[in-house]
Formats: structure tokens, C-alpha cells, sequence
């Protein structure tokens, strides 16, 4: 996946590079590890984790620079990293797989401390206890960083055209029916639509492709592209939801649609599917971000401090509703922070169904053939696009 271009959240990009400019003063702004690393935190992250809301009262308690830059993918950061960046940045903020798989492996990021940080692990919700297997390394032994937002995410629909218990039901087989031909959209999130594409042609994103199934999804691609109604980014898609120019889109799910939630448009709703061909017949997909700490050769003093920081219960809610979209955090397991979350912000979230819809999702991965897959999914958008 070392090329992939545009993630879940592409919809943020001008808004995030806009706000890591302020923050930063730009990539120019930062400098390399000095001396002086008592006074400074550089953050390489999502968008949320670089909101004034987030990191203003750390800068005010400690006194220390802060500075953050979001960006729209995870492999972008951590070519940061591998091209020479770990002697700027203190932390990275990426995806579930990229800590255990790559980063670690890479000596691009280093343990910490797991007789500190475990037991806020230990205050998460069920499915983040300790050991938990995206934070830890292939030997079980070191803890690679903390966990914090996630989500499921496969598709939205607008239950007054679709109902949940239609859509949930009938799955990725909504793309299959060409009586829903113009009644859809793409998001554009090139790598979630990769996985998506491969659950619509029946089989398992994250595993090596037979010819067969490489030419079922070419099939499949220029299907979904010409039968689309229109290509967009999140806000494009959420606005036809809510005006009823499209019924349903993928990619999407609890983040995506959050903000139309939001605004009082609680007939978008993400789905789940029931059932499909991931592994153990699971229907979704999830995401769930690790916050690690970077190999930095003169690593800030503050970094482990921020890790901790966003464990409290008040931080952690700050960070589940920042930058206008908005998602369950690990952290909601702990009372102290659940009770912080109002009826009307965890309707938001889809509280009522979340532990359901992640329990039939699989884990966001790394796809083997991911480069082979994007090209023929950028030509089949191409395609579409040119006629």
C-alpha cells in the first residue's frame, strides 16, 4: 500500500492543511531534533490531534511548543519517517496495522512503557484490554503506543429510502442490483474503495488475489463506477443523502457521516452488513487509530506526557468531537468518560449499534496487492468519468 493517495477522511484535506499550517507554520516551520527538546512536541497526525481545542491546555500546562501536522494518509507519514523525519517528529498517529507491521519492524517508531501506559488499557472498552494485539509487537512483549478513536466503516444509507434492516441484510449486494444504478455515490478514499470493490465482488480484501478474482474486480470496478451517480469527497456525499439526490454511497460509516448526525439527520445512518466475505463471514470493516511514539534520536521529553494526556476522561471526549467529525474513543469504558458524552452526542456516534457493527467487522490490513488493485480502480474511475 505504498502509494495509495486518499484515505476515510480525504474530505478534511484543505481544512487539516490549512489547520497544520497555523499550528506548525507550515513543514518549513519545523526543525530538526536539537538540543533544546524540553521545550517542543512535533505531532505527525490525523486531523483532531491537531485541534487548538486538543493541544492549546498541554501547551499552556507545559509551556512547551507545540506543533502538529495532519495529513490525509498513512503511508505519506511514514515515508516522512523513512525518508529521514524521525529526527523532527515525537509522535505518529496512524491506522491499526502500520505500528505492528511496518513501523516497528522498520525502526521508524519505539516501545513505551508498559507498566505506565498499560493501565489505561486496562480502562478501555472490552475489545482494547491488555494485551491488545494492534499495540503490541509480534512477540507479545513490547507496547508499540495507545488507542484511542475508531470506528466501522463500509457504507451509508439514508433510511427513508433504504432502510437498516434492508441494507443491513442485503450488503454490498446494494452495488450488485442494477435497479440501483444513479442511486449512489463513491466517496473518494481510494483505499477503503479498494477494500470495498473487493467485498462487492465477493472476496476478502486482505488476503494475495487469484487471476480469477483480479478479473472479477476489474469487472466489478468499472460496474460500480459507470453505475454511480456521482465521485466526491464526504461533505458531497452527505449533502445528495440529505437532499435525496443519492440513496446510499460507500465509502462511509460512523465518521463519515457523524456530521450530517449532527445537524439533526439521524435518517443517515452508517450500515454494517450482516454478513460477507471477509474473514468468518463478517460484513464490515473497521478502523482503529495507535498513536506511537517516534525513534527520534533526541526524542522530546513531552512525548510520552501527550500519550497520557489524552487518556483522561475530559481530553479523551475532546478528541472523540474534534475538527467536526466525530467518533467513539477507547476511552468510553472508563465511566468517568462515557457520563461526558450527552443522549444527543452518542446518537451521533450510533451508540445503540456500535459494539454490534465492529463485532461484524474485520480489521482494517494491509492489502499484498494493493498497487495492482488501485491502478485498475483508478482506470475504471477514469473510464466512467471520461464517459
Amino acid at each position: 500500500m505504498s502509494n495509495f493517495k486518499q484515505t476515510r477522511r480525504d474530505f478534511l484535506r484543505n481544512a487539516a492543511a490549512t489547520t497544520a499550517g497555523l499550528a506548525a507554520g507550515g513543514v518549513m516551520g519545523l526543525r530538526p531534533a536539537n538540543a533544546q527538546r524540553t521545550q517542543e512536541l512535533n505531532i505527525l497526525c490525523w486531523e483532531g490531534y491537531n485541534s487548538a481545542q486538543v493541544l492549546d491546555p498541554f501547551r499552556t500546562s507545559t509551556g512547551a511548543t507545540v506543533r502538529a501536522e495532519s495529513l490525509t494518509n498513512d503511508p505519506t507519514m511514514i515515508n516522512r519517517l523513512r525518508a529521514g523525519e524521525t529526527n523532527i517528529w515525537d509522535l505518529i498517529n496512524v491506522n491499526n496495522p502500520w505500528a505492528r507491521k511496518v513501523m516497528f519492524p522498520e525502526g521508524l517508531i519505539k516501545p513505551i512503557d508498559r507498566a505506565r501506559f498499560e493501565p489505561y488499557f486496562e480502562k478501555m472498552l472490552a475489545a482494547f484490554k491488555p494485551p491488545y494485539k494492534w499495540a503490541m509487537d509480534d512477540s507479545g512483549e513490547q507496547l508499540l503506543g495507545i488507542a484511542q478513536r475508531f470506528g466501522p466503516y463500509s457504507f451509508v444509507v439514508n433510511t427513508d429510502k433504504i432502510s437498516r434492516e434492508t441494507a443491513e441484510d442485503q450488503g454490498w449486494d446494494l452495488w450488485n442490483d442494477a435497479a440501483n444504478d444513479k442511486k449512489y455515490g463513491v466517496q473518494a478514499s481510494d483505499d477503503w474503495n479498494v477494500f470495498d470493490l473487493c467485498c462487492i465482488a465477493g472476496f476478502d480484501p486482505f488476503v494475495e488475489h487469484s487471476e480469477e478474482q483480479v478479473a472479477k474486480y476489474t469487472e466489478t470496478a468499472n460496474r460500480v463506477f459507470k453505475g454511480a451517480r456521482m465521485v466526491g469527497d464526504l461533505a458531497t456525499m452527505n449533502q445528495a443523502l440529505v437532499s435525496g439526490e443519492i440513496d446510499f454511497y460507500l465509502t462511509g460509516g460512523t465518521y463519515s457521516c457523524s456530521p450530517a448526525r449532527a445537524d439533526g439527520s439521524l435518517n443517515i445512518r452508517a450500515i454494517t452488513p450482516l454478513r460477507g466475505p471477509l474473514e468468518g463471514g463478517k460484513g464490515g470493516i473497521s478502523w482503529i487509530e495507535i498513536t506511537s511514539v517516534v525513534n527520534n534520536p533526541n526524542l522530546s521529553t513531552h512525548a510520552e506526557n501527550f500519550l497520557e494526556y489524552v487518556q483522561s476522561p475530559e481530553m479523551a471526549h475532546t478528541v472523540a468531537f474534534a475538527e467536526g467529525t466525530f467518533n467513539p474513543v477507547t476511552q468510553m469504558g472508563d465511566k468517568a468518560c462515557f457520563d461526558l458524552f450527552t443522549k444527543e452526542e452518542l446518537e451521533v456516534i450510533q451508540w445503540d449499534s456500535l459494539e454490534e457493527e465492529m463485532a461484524r467487522s474485520v480489521e482494517y490490513d494491509i492489502v499484498p496487492d494493493y498497487d495492482k488493485l488501485l491502478d485498475i480502480m483508478t482506470a475504471a474511475k477514469r473510464e466512467a468519468s471520461a464517459g
